[in-house]
């Protein structure tokens, strides 16, 4: 199912709904904000505009210094909530649209992505029919930052769906594809280790590897069941700014959650995780060479190799592709590199 962009037309002031004696939605749509004045129109049209109407859009604004939040205060529906707070995070904002959401279900959006006009609507349908899933979620196509749709997608397994999976693969694929039954978020939740009344679902000791934490945590502490739904129903936003600096912490952050995860199933991350890391460190790769670092893409992925030589046989397209681009990055003349990249990563994104 194709996206249509929604140009962002904003409007009249943002009115506030009486929550006292209106009814509970159907859907709370969970939407942080942190310094994202070019793309929050776009994200906040997408969600106004679904064909399932029954939902509320609760705006956390994670102390933008930007017009981020003008921005957002000039769309004039009730549904919409806007709620501030000292800046905690990716982790931290949704943990803050979560405590407040009264929803059934619980949608999760990042304020740089977009969604399809029937995204809500094809995930009720798809929990409410099958009472085991506590996670749907579908494929995404991957926009640059300009919203121009790019040549690939995330195409991810939708049945079947292990925790060995989603250690490996990550299915969800992105913060803005997941729609979730509040009753299995409920089932998650923890006191936060420094302000015991702070209820918590993402650990907010993370800035990265969040979502993985959590899907990990929720399959394999308390056998939620995950599976997607036909359809590219999420426009996925690649912004580079700043990306190559993060790598490091980027994989940091997620060995650090795999540690913590050690404990629940020591067996079994003995048996998945060598792979997961190849998986991780590949996928690293290829973003540094989408960031033109062939140097630092070509260590990335003899550490990927080291952790499970067996992907380069088992995955030997993607492997070598990986591998060609990083020689490529590395002794390319600039101009012939831009050409090869765009080619590779399909006008600058990386899968």
């Amino acid at each position: 199912m194709d996206i249509n962009p929604i140009p962002f037309r904003p409007v009249a002031a943002a009115t506030m709904p009486a929550l006292a004696s209106a009814p509970a939605p159907l859907v709370s749509v969970v939407m942080p904000v942190y310094n994202v004045e070019r793309f929050v129109g776009e994200a906040i049209a997408s969600v106004l505009a679904q064909s399932l109407s029954d939902f509320e859009l609760i705006i956390v604004d994670d102390g933008s210094k930007d017009h981020s939040i003008a921005i957002c205060k000039s769309f004039d529906d009730p549904r919409i909530r806007i709620v501030g707070q000292a800046n905690r995070g990716l982790a931290g904002a949704r943990n803050t649209g979560i405590a407040m959401a009264r929803g059934t279900f619980v949608a999760l959006l990042d304020s740089d992505d977009r969604w399809d006009r029937d995204k809500l609507l094809l995930h009720v349908i798809h929990l409410n029919s099958s009472a085991d899933v506590d996670v749907s979620y579908s494929g995404s196509r991957l926009i640059d930052e300009n919203g121009a749709v790019l040549r690939i997608a995330m195409r991810p397994q939708l049945a079947g769906v292990s925790p060995a999976d989603i250690l490996m693969r990550n299915p969800v694929g992105n913060g803005s594809a997941p729609v979730l039954r509040r009753a299995a978020l409920d089932r998650v939740a923890f006191a936060h280790p420094q302000e015991a009344d702070r209820r918590c679902w993402f650990d907010e000791s993370f800035r990265q590897s969040e979502d993985i934490e959590m899907w990990l945590r929720m399959a394999l502490r308390h056998d939620c069941r995950f599976e997607g739904i036909a359809g590219l129903l999420t426009d996925y936003r690649i912004v580079g700014g700043g990306l190559s600096a993060r790598i490091p912490q980027q994989y940091e952050a997620w060995s650090r959650a795999m540690s913590g995860l050690y404990g629940d199933a020591p067996g079994f991350m003995d048996r998945y995780l060598p792979k997961a890391r190849a998986f991780q460190l590949r996928y690293l790769s290829r973003r540094a060479v989408q960031l033109g670092d062939g140097a630092f893409a070509l260590a990335l992925l003899a550490d990927a190799l080291r952790s499970a030589p067996v992907m380069a046989f088992k995955e030997p397209g993607k492997t070598l592709q990986t591998l060609a681009g990083a020689l490529a990055t590395r002794l390319l003349p600039d101009a012939l590199m831009r050409r090869v990249r765009t080619a590779f990563t399909g006008q600058g994104a990386v899968a």
